[in-house]
């Protein structure tokens, strides 16, 4: 078993950054593929990125040229930096990952952009 463990939500302004981490309580070296999961007030939970064993990065349309995904295996640890944000990537992100992409999945962290 694997926690996931998200860190870095808070308030910006819009066209302002925030940094996600996920870190997870053991190695995610194995995990073929890990990914960041937005849900905003009302609405389904949805995929905005992820990223492979191999380092192969996907975007949902919303977030491409914006958000930039990463992870560091040293560390144990995965990265969602979101530039420009807007104040419709407000939600919760959620961090999952494993064999498949929804095997573990963090806790959540908020993430509120102003207008």
């Amino acid at each position: 078993q694997v926690q996931l463990v998200e860190s870095g939500g808070g308030l910006v302004q819009a066209g302002g950054s925030l940094t996600l981490s996920c870190t997870g309580s053991r190695s995610i070296s194995g995990f073929n593929v890990m990914g960041w999961y937005r849900q905003a007030p009302g609405k389904q939970r949805d995929l905005v990125a992820h990223i492979t064993i191999y380092g192969q990065t996907n975007y949902a349309d919303s977030v491409k040229g914006r958000f930039t995904i990463s992870r560091d295996n040293t560390k144990n640890t995965m990265y969602l930096q979101m530039n420009s944000l807007k104040p419709e990537d407000t939600g919760v992100y959620y961090c999952a990952g494993g064999r498949s992409i929804r095997d573990y999945w963090g806790q959540g962290t908020q993430v509120t952009v102003s207008s």
